[in-house]
């Protein structure tokens, strides 16, 4: 009977025990209890470093809202007003022109990918080397502008960016101070659409003339260097936010570029994480986090392969994702613990 006493005794203990460290593990993960909002850009190609991010931060215990696609200016200017807490997606020096007005209301922190982001103007092989095009320049020449011409109007067709990217920005400056405008035609619709539409007249034979980033599906698709070539400018002219920069914009070892270093136009950027400065100083486990994570290139150009063979939807990228982090899980949990120490 008296062991019987002790064993309830100590039943009784543990029970409480555990009922008073409950608790301490629920709340042991330092987003627990807290909503994020998170943006993602319009163009696609962010969407998957979107979805990495997002799961490290549900590790973290947070909640995530999103991520919401939005442009640049609207990001920016929700960010900013603590609207939108942060995003995996700011260019720069491409998003320069925003900085300005986030000064003590958002930051840049970490790297997604420092350096190698490049941006610039292509043209398919074929036609590069029959009439020895290597500047965009050259299609201040008619003659140039003509071949590129799929609607008649005399023009050269130039995929070029929508209305509220940054890079549609930067190629309208650069049309004017190339004097491009009675040559070229700046295509500013659906970017992915006329894209598919290029690659699509690249695959009957005729000439293609567009803008591209990387990381993006274009350049695995249509390889520099064997399908297409990248055209270098006579001298850089980049918009007024972008001028310190103009002295980065010779790229070395660019493969599919005529010489070596590569004028492109278009300094390398790095993609960096846009955030709130208030959410950064009241979560620092999310701050350390963004501190110390990033996604190597060449896995998001062959994740964008993926998406562009159809392997696009909201549950492809959701696996994606997961997939990633299992491939890279001790780096992953690596990032975590750091996160979770800056929060003690």
């Amino acid at each position: 009977m008296a062991g019987s006493k002790f064993l309830f005794g100590l039943g009784s203990a543990l029970a409480a025990v555990a009922l008073s460290t409950a608790p301490l593990w629920a709340q042991s993960l330092p987003g627990e209890g807290k909503t994020v909002k998170m943006g993602q850009p319009t163009w696609d190609t962010e969407w998957f470093q979107a979805q990495v991010y997002k799961k490290a931060m549900e590790t973290l215990g947070y909640k995530v809202e999103g991520p919401t696609a939005l442009d640049n200016p609207p990001f920016y200017q929700a960010v900013a007003q603590g609207d939108m807490d942060f995003w995996a997606s700011g260019w720069f020096p491409l998003h320069n022109t925003y900085l300005e007005d986030l000064k003590g209301k958002a930051s840049t922190v970490g790297y997604v990918a420092k350096g190698g982001a490049l941006q610039g103007y292509l043209i398919d092989k074929k036609t590069a080397d029959a009439h020895n095009i290597q500047k965009i320049d050259d299609f201040k020449k008619p003659e140039i502008a003509k071949l590129f011409d799929s609607n008649g109007d005399g023009k050269a067709d130039l995929v070029a960016c929508p209305p509220g990217w940054g890079c549609e920005l930067t190629i309208t400056h650069q049309m004017k101070a190339y004097e491009l405008g009675d040559t070229v035609n700046a295509i500013q619709a659906a970017y992915s659409a006329s894209m598919a539409d290029a690659v699509s007249r690249y695959e009957q034979g005729q000439p293609i003339f567009f803008y591209t980033w990387t990381p993006n599906w274009t350049v695995g698709m249509l390889k520099p260097g064997e399908d297409v070539v990248w055209l270098e400018v006579s001298k850089p002219s980049l918009p007024d936010e972008q001028k310190e920069m103009e002295a980065h914009t010779a790229i070395p070892d660019v493969k599919g570029c005529a010489n070596n270093p590569c004028q492109m136009g278009w300094p390398a950027n790095d993609i960096q994480v846009v955030a709130n400065d208030k959410f950064l100083e009241e979560n620092p486990a999310a701050k350390k986090l963004f501190e110390v994570m990033s996604i190597p290139l060449e896995d998001i150009f062959a994740q964008n392969a993926q998406m562009y063979k159809g392997e696009d939807k909201p549950a492809d990228l959701e696996r994606q994702a997961g997939d990633w982090i299992k491939a890279h899980q001790q780096e992953f949990d690596g990032w975590i613990e750091a996160a979770k120490q800056a929060a003690k």
